[in-house]
């Protein structure tokens, strides 16, 4: 019996950058040979978590990661998405058990302005899960209102 291959399962962690282009032409370049699920973590003010007021900061996620998984799907990939936990390390966890990724795709900010790349995310990320892990700069992205390097 011949072995039947399957799609390489690609989880991808973004936020503000979910919106880029370069992110949705990355993925969608190997539409035919991936499934993709995307995870924008609602990230919130300190002063907004310590009060429990995460509805503004979930309300923006949902609304950027709808644009992204519109995009995907008019692109051909096949794509799911949800809004992960505030923590981008708990919502690629939480990501895992519901998707078994065979990669991982973290896309940030430059480093000058990415709070991720300060906290060494893409780093811990390849220490914590076993994947290979896969970082996207993404430049020019700005949050709306209320280089591929492997690493």
């Amino acid at each position: 019996m011949a072995a039947t291959s399957r799609a390489r399962r690609v989880l991808v962690i973004s936020n503000e950058t979910v919106e880029a282009e370069v992110l949705r032409d990355t993925i969608a370049a190997h539409a035919r040979t991936i499934e993709v699920v995307v995870v924008a973590p609602a990230l919130n003010s300190r002063l907004r978590h310590w009060l429990s007021d995460e509805d503004p900061a979930r309300r923006a996620a949902e609304a950027r990661l709808a644009g992204c998984l519109e995009a995907l799907a008019r692109a051909g990939v096949d794509v799911d998405g949800w809004v992960g936990d505030a923590d981008p390390m708990q919502a690629i966890a939480d990501a895992l058990v519901a998707f078994g990724a065979d990669e991982l795709l973290i896309a940030t900010h430059p480093e000058e302005r990415s709070n991720w790349l300060a906290h060494d995310l893409v780093g811990r990320a390849c220490a914590r899960f076993s994947l290979p892990v896969v970082h996207l700069v993404v430049d020019g992205v700005v949050a709306s209102p209320p280089a591929l390097v492997a690493a």
